[in-house]
């Protein structure tokens, strides 16, 4: 399963607590996927993650951010 957050014209903290809330809810493989237009929620978003049990890839396009956060 994969959940999409759009985070699209929110600064951060918005987008890492709307991803941990949804990742609470998600099972073991699945996966998060955050669209962001601040590089900052990059950062903040693997900050917040460091003690997951997760992978967090994550690829740029045009200012867009899609970051992936698959649950391990």
């Amino acid at each position: 399963m994969q959940k999409i957050i759009d985070c699209l014209g929110l600064m951060c903290p918005v987008p890492v607590v709307k991803a941990k809330i949804e990742y609470k809810k998600i099972s073991k493989n699945d996966l998060l996927i955050i669209i962001s237009d601040h590089s900052c929620t990059l950062k903040n978003l693997i900050d917040a993650f460091r003690k997951e049990k997760c992978n967090i890839e994550y690829e740029e396009e045009n200012g867009i951010w899609k970051i992936y956060i698959k649950k391990l």
